[in-house]
Parts: structure tokens; C-alpha cells; sequence
């Protein structure tokens, strides 16, 4: 839930877009700004499905970052909507940042792609060069160079999203530069996901980080019903949606011992997160049209006819 917070004119906050192609680190990069678990992560592309707000605040300032899904090239319905809110995002801030990992030691296509259509549209951008730790000091050099040389960034910053390394840098001078004008949110608040959908996400994280394949593409996790308890505890309930009969025996494993295991992950980070006992329930159903359902998408924050 979001809400309005009544602040001094002296107050200052802005919106920072993160943009970059998939498995760039832009999840990871938001959780560390943000100090909290707010973007789900794992190894597979196109993760995220929907902008994440994570919030900052430093003294006086309240820093906005929007986190988009990765940007390649769409095939599908889903695709062409993520890749339509990535750049949606990117409207109406501060700054865009674009995230770009230098780990093979050059520039992906995806990532030349980005590049080429802000330069195209003669839009500015801040340049965040990721994982620096696994890349050697020359090619780093070679690939800050040309990517000056776009004349597309204002500025290049060389981090390691992952352990931190030059994150409060980054942050530090993205805050001296956000306009000055009322904070958006609550000062206690660091994201404008509701907790229904949250949990919804990190029960889909563990199905990424488990199974393998093409089969959490073709999952989805709904919070069907949200219980509280009078000793603070939360009762949830969600529904594994697949496409096919097969697909819903993979998730539930031999005598249900797969989603056991989804389960119990989810739930004990769910736990870290929220601060409080969760009891968490699961159950597999077979859609085999969810990913052309207007409704999933409209949860999702998502142009269903993008």
C-alpha cells in the first residue's frame, strides 16, 4: 500500500528508472540500494515480470527506483508487455540507469540494442557497469571508453551489485541530484508492492531457483486468500498456476515432495521479511491460458495489448 506523507518544501524526492537487458543484476542492484528484499532474483532471465518500486530515504531526500524487467527482443504476448512497461518506466524520472554486466568482458546485443535506441531518442542516462569482479581491468577500461564514446551517459559507474562494492557511491550521488518537492511515500515504507503480490513473487522465486527448463515460464503464483491472527501471525494461501497436466507433476514432485520443498522456502524468507510466524499453503492448478488471461496482467501492472 502506498501513502502520502506530509513533508516541509525543504524536502526533496525523485524517480530513478532501472533499465538493462535480462540477468543484468537490476533486481539485485535494487535490493542492495534499498537495504531490503523488495525485487525477486534468480540465475534465469526475464525474472521479473512487473515494475518494482524500491524506496530510499537519506536525511532530508527520498529517492524512488523503479525496477523494470529486462529488455530484449519480445516473441510472445508476455514478453511484448514486460518489454512495453521496461520502457514505460523510463518516462517521467529523474534519472534512467542503465545496468549493464561486463562479466564476458564486452557489450551483449541486448544491451548494444538499449543503448542504440537512447541514443536514438537523444535521451541522457547514467551508465552502471556490473560486475566488475569478474572481468579484467583492460576490457573494463576498453568497454567504459566506448561507452562514453555514445555520448548517451552522463555519467559511468563500475560496481559489483551483488557484495555492494561501489553501490553507496552510486547512491550517494544519486541522491544529491533528486529534485526539491514532497516525498511520495511513507518514510518507513521501502515499496509500493502490496504484501499479497510480494508473497506471491517470492513463492515464484523459489519455483525459478528449483526447477530447471523452460517450466517456471509457464508458472505463475496467485495469493488466493491473507488470514491474521491476533498473535501476529499470517495465514497464506496461493495457487501454482501451470499450462499443462505434466507441468503441474513436475511442481509437485514424487508424493508431493517438490512443492514441500518450494513451500518451505518461500515461506521461511517470507518470514525474515515480513517479521512475523507465516503459515503458507499450496496448491497446484492447471490454466492452460493464464498467460492470456487480461486480468493477470492487469495484477501484474501490465499492458495486455502492448
Amino acid at each position: 500500500m502506498t501513502g502520502k506523507k506530509k513533508t516541509s518544501s525543504k524536502k526533496h524526492c525523485g524517480f530513478v528508472s532501472i533499465i538493462g537487458a535480462p540477468n543484468a543484476g537490476k533486481s539485485t542492484l535494487i535490493n542492495q540500494l534499498v537495504g531490503s528484499k523488495v525485487s525477486i532474483v534468480s540465475p534465469k532471465v526475464q525474472t521479473t515480470r512487473t515494475r518494482v518500486m524500491g524506496i530510499v530515504n537519506k536525511g532530508s531526500t527520498q529517492v524512488v527506483f523503479v525496477d523494470t524487467p529486462g529488455i530484449f527482443t519480445p516473441r510472445k504476448r508476455l514478453d511484448r508487455a514486460m518489454v512495453s512497461a521496461a520502457w514505460q518506466g523510463t518516462n517521467d524520472v529523474e534519472i534512467i540507469l542503465l545496468i549493464i554486466e561486463v562479466a564476458r568482458g564486452k557489450i551483449n546485443a541486448e544491451s548494444q540494442a538499449i543503448v542504440d535506441k537512447l541514443k536514438q531518442q537523444e535521451r541522457k542516462a547514467v551508465l552502471v557497469l556490473n560486475k566488475i569482479d569478474l572481468v579484467e581491468k583492460e576490457k573494463l577500461l576498453k568497454i567504459a571508453t566506448d561507452m562514453n564514446e555514445t555520448g548517451v551517459f552522463t555519467d559511468i559507474y563500475m560496481i559489483s551489485a551483488l557484495s555492494g562494492d561501489g553501490v553507496d557511491r552510486l547512491l550517494k550521488d544519486i541522491t544529491v541530484r533528486m529534485p526539491e518537492g514532497p516525498w511520495m511515500f511513507n518514510e518507513d515504507q521501502v515499496s509500493d508492492m502490496p504484501m499479497r503480490l510480494l508473497a506471491a513473487e517470492i513463492t515464484r522465486e523459489k519455483i525459478f531457483l528449483q526447477l530447471k527448463e523452460e517450466l517456471p515460464y509457464a508458472s505463475t503464483v496467485e495469493t488466493e486468500t491473507w488470514e491474521e491472527f491476533d498473535n501476529g501471525s499470517v495465514k497464506i494461501s496461493q495457487i501454482v498456476y501451470v499450462m499443462r497436466d505434466t507441468q503441474k507433476a513436475i511442481i509437485l514432485g514424487k508424493g508431493g515432495q517438490q512443492i514441500k520443498k518450494i513451500g518451505e522456502a518461500s515461506r521461511k524468507e517470507l518470514e525474515e521479511i515480513f517479521e512475523r510466524r507465516v503459515h503458507l499453503s499450496l496448491f497446484v492448478k492447471v490454466r492452460e491460458n493464464w498467460v492470456d488471461d487480461p486480468d493477470r496482467y492487469a495484477a501484474w501492472g501490465l499492458d495486455f495489448g502492448a
